[in-house]
């Protein structure tokens, strides 16, 4: 009898109490749901970002010689659009990262790896050696564990 009369002194109470609870509970999942549904546009926005960066290979045939893993820099010097094109692809990183450090994006699987390639690549290692000095600490520092390897640190 007692939780009874105890109903019957508290019954709003109780109401209230289950539905500010049912509110927090709808909130925490249209959060979820809201996170979810921004991760995956900006995915799409990355990879438009990716695609037409990477475009510019095959619209400017001079660009190749960046992927060219025997390209001899000593012998021919670095372009100006050559430059550019990889500092595209470093400020496309840059921007991943921080998506990614902030939990905007879902986690990308090779990503390490494939920073490890483009930068073992002589073009662009020359260049992120010339422009590393103007990129922010942090992700220095994720593109020289980049670099080292994925056993360094795990995969991000």
């Amino acid at each position: 009898m007692i939780p009874w009369a105890w109903l019957t002194h508290n019954w709003f109470d109780l109401v209230q109490s289950i539905g500010i609870v049912s509110s927090l509970l709808f909130t925490g999942v249209s959060f979820r749901s809201e996170m979810q549904t921004r991760r995956v546009a900006n995915l799409f926005l990355i990879t438009e970002s990716h695609r037409s960066i990477w475009m510019e290979i095959y619209k400017r045939p001079g660009l190749e010689r960046v992927l060219d893993p025997q390209a001899d820099i000593r012998q021919t010097e670095i372009t100006r659009d050559e430059e550019m094109f990889v500092n595209f692809v470093i400020f496309h990183i840059h921007g991943v990262f921080y998506a990614h450090k902030h939990a905007l994006l879902f986690k990308l699987e090779g990503l390490r790896r494939d920073i490890q390639y483009f930068f073992s690549l002589p073009i662009p290692m020359a260049v992120w050696q010339k422009s590393r000095s103007l990129q922010n600490e942090s992700f220095v520092t994720f593109i020289e564990e980049c670099l080292i390897g994925p056993s360094s640190t795990g995969s991000s």
